[in-house]
């Protein structure tokens, strides 16, 4: 963007094949209000040669960032030795882009883009990132990140931090890069330093652990907690459905009625029902 501004997705293999995450990542950003035209700044960074060729087929920019040594091509299983490598590698990775000068909006591919949510972001954050589950204040640290989405400025700040942020893979070995967040993030080291940190509203940046609950709002969903490709598909399909459905809903009934979504599904989530129970689902909404 004219401010140096990239949005990041990576992939591998198990992500990039023909009906599958990217897919219906990409056609989020097709059938979203404002998003398609942030498709001319998305860059997909290819962990595998499979992966970029994929890419190729399908997007303009593709980049890819193969490691030596390791083989990113498979489904990563979780808090497998394969996974921690591919999520440390691509933690080191942003932090080039910022030491480059750029700042990034990095997203999982497994987050659907409904809106633009550049007009959400705090103006005055550093680092700003989405929350598994959300305190209600942005600026609590309780908060639980999700490392999936986070909108990051390119500044001292945050290139110091992202540098302490995978230094300390080191402090916590065997965990991944979201654990040492949640372990950093109280450190006196980051206060010192004097990065902003926010955390992201659930309601505009939602997920399967915690749903954004008003569709008049939302601008991402991530399929999380949820465990295994199969699961992911075909919630994020019903996903995609869902918004679709809502997207045909004449204006007026958008804005009276609660809509909310059909999932999780077959990622079956326990805590869910822990919450306010949703209002009616889209699919009801219209009759179905």
């Amino acid at each position: 963007m004219e401010d140096k501004t990239v949005i990041i997705a990576t992939l591998n293999e198990a992500w990039a094949a023909p009906n599958t995450v990217i897919d219906l990542f990409l056609e989020s950003f097709r059938i979203g209000q404002g998003t398609r035209r942030l498709l001319d700044h998305l860059v997909i960074v290819a962990l595998d040669e499979k992966a970029y060729r994929r890419c190729m087929e399908l997007h303009t920019h593709c980049f890819a960032l193969v490691t030596q040594g390791l083989d990113f091509h498979d489904e990563a299983y979780f808090m497998t030795h394969v996974y921690l490598e591919m999520m440390w590698r691509r933690l080191d990775f942003l932090r080039s882009l910022l030491e480059m000068g750029y700042n990034f909006v990095f997203t999982d591919a497994d987050i659907m883009w409904f809106r633009d949510p550049f007009p959400r972001f705090f103006l005055d954050a550093d680092f700003q990132i989405a929350c598994d589950y959300f305190s209600g204040n942005s600026s609590d640290i309780q908060n639980r990140p999700n490392r999936g989405f986070n909108y990051v400025k390119s500044n001292k700040r945050s290139i110091e931090f992202y540098k302490f942020w995978y230094s300390s893979r080191e402090t916590y070995p065997g965990f991944h890069d979201q654990d040492v967040l949640n372990f950093i993030k109280f450190d006196p080291f980051i206060e010192s330093l004097g990065l902003k940190m926010r955390f992201l509203d659930t309601a505009f940046f939602g997920g399967l652990c915690e749903p954004s609950k008003d569709l008049n709002l939302v601008c991402t969903m991530h399929a999380n907690c949820c465990f295994g490709l199969d699961s992911k598909l075909h919630d994020l399909g019903i996903m995609l459905q869902d918004w679709k459905t809502f997207l045909s809903l004449p204006p007026t009934l958008k804005r009276s009625l609660s809509v909310s979504w059909r999932v999780p599904q077959n990622c079956s989530l326990n805590s869910l029902h822990q919450h306010d129970s949703p209002g009616k689902s889209v699919q009801q909404t219209v009759g179905h």
